[in-house]
């Protein structure tokens, strides 16, 4: 029951909803799933929730799940500690402004001594939507008011709500070879960018940056590129990817339009049309879709696009425990004998129990590994080789004909097994876990979620589950696909690659240098003189000028002589080199590049005692002149420079042999 009522107060533009004056909201003791609810009638931007107990009453709430959803249907969720008391109140500010129309209270603990008790404020602003709707063949095109636009700054905003994890969101390319490309792909957002004309265009070598993680949740997120010159950043929610592009290029030429999204181009490297909703698209300040929407002649508009978001068709149910988590539905098996069920799935974890059914011959479906039923475990190794705990949704199709069962992953040819006699299911189905009285194989539950579950074509209503109309659940959540990417941001250090499970992450160090758990501490030595306290004699060794910093090792030289330690760093031009006709219009080029970066040389430089550089040149009836940077000749052909700037010389008929050193002595 919920007691008194609902109202607002408009305020300078901000907005607060009450859930009660007095009173207080308190549901049914019966009521073994109770929430509160709250419609803001559209779309706002919510900032902060505030929360008291029930009026003059030991009810109150001291923990809750806030969830959110535009639509009311797909939900995501912060989680808040609520009150010790009825009376005072407590303000939770949301990390992120939220844009949302309903809000759902979901309490987690109350007073022991009493019952749960709700009233609640909502804090936020009034929030103005421009949202386009694209069916995945339609398409906006935005045409400049010149034939091109060449420009050193852009800004492109907007916030999209996808259905699938491809599609383009954004392309625009020049004549010249420019080209700007926003799309999703496996759920992440890629940027690809070309400034350049002197690269060919769409080459098969292009590497997009790429921000974000399970963006085909149907929820909304927002995207932001901003550039100036080649310095560009690219924001997904709150997780910003800087770069620098390549080449020399300063400015983006495009044609005289840009496709929002793409209606598909053949020959072009593009993957599918996005098929979903952009909301308040601003191209440089332009609002593209308040353009289309009143019809303005720089808008074309192809296919079917509409302007209002249309509602999500599929609903998710999250699974949570790994011990406990299952769903039981019945199996409805026809009479022949004859069954099939499909169901969608994404997880992070290597091992789970998708489905157990009760057959004759065997009895359950893994994600990753398989059963003692030797029958089952021939359909997994032909049908689940592949990776499925990708946090991506996979598609599993498992049927038994006659003396046959066949299972299908992701719409790929099936692996088919014969049969000696025929199957039938018997009892309920569970998914993603089982009862311990009803489970006959020992397997951790499935942690993820799981739609679009159809038993004999069928296709099973959870929010009949849900209400309890139709079989049995528990540690489910309905209404939302709670998944959250561990490695996002990746906190694995030096480029090591972070995988993760659905509670936790590591950091796989091989190869890098370094170890812990996110690969923070070198495994290195910072200078040859550290090898030698340590015992170490002349040789080849790793060093890590900045111990644990960004800069990674490099291998040197280590010459331990009686008085100094000498660093060594090799080149790429130690072999001696013939010159022959070369003259000053057409002179001979040497460039030596170390086997380090200038940062790493910059690091042992600075932690160096002493440095030099030499170039031992060996030569007959000729001379070294036209050099860079500043020489001081001895009699023994031996230049030591001043600094220790990339090195170039230019030589006329003469024998080089290149011993080109870094020596220095190191301190600790």
């Amino acid at each position: 029951s919920v007691l008194g009522r609902l109202f607002c107060l408009l305020h300078a533009n901000c907005v607060l909803f009450l859930a009660a004056e007095a009173g207080g909201w308190s549901p049914m003791v019966t009521d073994q799933d109770p929430w509160l609810q709250v419609d803001l009638r559209e779309q706002m931007e919510v900032t902060a929730v505030a929360t008291q107990g029930r009026y003059d009453s030991s009810d109150w709430v001291s923990s809750y799940l806030l969830l959110y959803s535009d639509t009311g249907r797909i939900w995501k969720q912060y989680r808040f500690d609520g009150n010790v008391n009825s009376e005072t109140v407590v303000q939770n500010k949301l990390s992120h402004p939220v844009k949302t129309r309903f809000l759902r209270f979901v309490p987690l603990d109350w007073n022991p001594s009493g019952w749960m008790g709700l009233r609640v404020e909502v804090f936020g602003c009034s929030y103005k939507s421009y949202v386009a709707d694209f069916d995945g063949r339609s398409s906006l095109l935005y045409r400049f008011n010149q034939k091109s636009m060449s420009t050193v700054k852009d800004v492109i905003s907007l916030r999209f709500k996808s259905h699938q994890a491809e599609g383009v969101l954004l392309h625009g390319e020049g004549q010249r070879g420019d080209y700007i490309t926003l799309e999703l792909h496996r759920g992440r957002l890629d940027l690809y960018l070309n400034l350049d004309d002197s690269r060919s265009r769409f080459s098969s070598r292009r590497v997009p940056v790429t921000v974000g993680s399970l963006l085909d949740d149907q929820h909304w997120h927002s995207a932001q590129i901003e550039r100036f010159n080649r310095q560009v950043n690219l924001t997904v929610d709150a997780h910003t990817q800087h770069f620098q592009t390549k080449g020399e290029g300063q400015s983006l030429e495009v044609d005289y339009e840009v496709s929002i999204p793409l209606p598909g181009k053949p020959g072009t490297f593009l993957r599918k049309n996005f098929h979903g909703c952009i909301e308040n698209l601003y191209y440089n300040g332009i609002n593209i879709i308040d353009l289309a929407k009143r019809r303005k002649p720089q808008i074309h508009s192809v296919g079917n696009v509409t302007f209002s978001c249309s509602p999500p068709q599929l609903v998710a149910c999250t699974f949570l425990s790994s011990t406990s988590s299952f769903l039981s539905l019945p199996s409805a098996a026809p009479a022949t004998g004859e069954f099939t069920v499909r169901f969608q799935f994404r997880t992070w974890n290597p091992d789970g129990l998708l489905l157990s059914v009760h057959w004759d011959v065997c009895c359950s479906v893994l994600t990753t590994f398989a059963s003692d039923q030797y029958l089952l475990k021939l359909i997994i190794l032909c049908c689940l080789g592949r990776r499925v705990n990708d946090g991506l949704w996979h598609a599993v199709s498992l049927a038994s004909r006659s003396l046959q069962i066949t299972l299908s992953v992701d719409g790929e040819p099936s692996s088919d097994v014969e049969l000696w006699e025929p199957v039938e299911s018997r009892g309920s189905l569970y998914f993603g876990g089982c009862p311990p009285t009803e489970c006959h194989i020992q397997a951790p539950a499935f942690q993820g979620c799981m739609q679009l579950i159809s038993i004999n074509n069928h296709l099973v209503n959870l929010s009949h589950v849900q209400q309890g109309l139709l079989g049995n659940y528990n540690e489910l959540q309905f209404d939302t696909c709670n998944m959250k990417d561990r490695c996002l941001p990746n906190l694995c250090e030096h480029g090591a690659r972070c995988s993760q499970t659905w509670s936790s992450f590591s950091c796989d160090c091989s190869g890098t240098g370094y170890s812990g758990a996110t690969c923070h501490n070198s495994i290195h030595e910072s200078s040859c003189e550290a090898y030698k306290l340590s015992g170490s004699s002349s040789g080849f060794y790793f060093i890590d000028p900045d111990g644990s910093g960004p800069l990674g090792p490099t291998q040197v030289y280590c010459n331990m002589t009686e008085k100094k330690v000498w660093t060594v760093l090799s080149h790429n031009n130690s072999a001696p080199v013939k010159v022959q006709n070369s003259s000053p219009q057409r002179p001979h080029v040497m460039k030596f590049s170390y086997n380090a970066s200038a940062d790493q040389l910059r690091a042992i430089v600075t932690g160096a005692e002493q440095c030099q550089q030499e170039v031992v040149y060996n030569c007959r009836k000729s001379r070294l002149f036209n050099t860079k940077g500043e020489l001081i000749p001895h009699r023994s052909s031996l230049f030591t420079f001043k600094s220790f700037e990339p090195l170039f010389l230019t030589f006329r008929s003469v024998w080089i042999h290149a011993v080109f050193t870094l020596l220095m002595r190191g301190r600790i």
